[in-house]
């Protein structure tokens, strides 16, 4: 019985099967032609008030860089959740990047949670909502123009 239970979680990891209350959806992030280091990019589900959530997605590995990025590592810094599974290289200038995000399917549509995308570089500026949109289906279905470092953002569900 243990071995059927683990081949079939182990089945579902393997071929990237989610429960069906969460979503899984592509990002591809395409960078603005810029000189200088590589961005480091946080993707984050916030509350109608701007509150941080849940942290989605990190480029960047390198922590002793996060608090750079004031207002996540704010969230990030006095909680301290592992990163491990959901970070990925910087993006340097005229790059692209893509990468899977799981969301909670009940918080898409609710109209109380949104996707904020930051982007920071080093000895360069850092811009809190280089992307941000409300989380729904219609806005996961379009590409952002990112007001930064970032050219724009497309989503697709995966």
């Amino acid at each position: 019985m243990k071995k059927s239970i683990f081949f079939i979680l182990f089945s579902l990891v393997l071929f990237g099967f989610a429960p069906d209350d969460i979503a899984t959806y592509k990002c591809m992030i395409q960078m603005k032609n810029y000189d200088g280091e590589g961005a480091y990019i946080v993707v984050s589900l916030l509350d109608q008030q701007g509150n941080y959530v849940q942290t989605l997605h990190v480029n960047g590995d390198d922590d002793e860089w996060y608090h750079e990025m004031d207002e996540w590592f704010g969230f990030y810094g006095k909680k301290r959740p592992s990163l491990d599974a959901i970070t990925g290289a910087t993006v340097s200038g005229g790059e692209r990047t893509v990468f899977q995000v799981q969301i909670p399917q009940e918080k898409i549509d609710s109209g109380e949670y949104q996707i904020r995308i930051e982007s920071a570089v080093e000895d360069e500026d850092y811009h809190i909502k280089d992307v941000q949109f409300p989380l729904t289906s219609k806005s996961l279905s379009k590409t952002h123009k990112g007001k930064g470092f970032i050219k724009f953002v497309k989503w697709i569900k995966a």
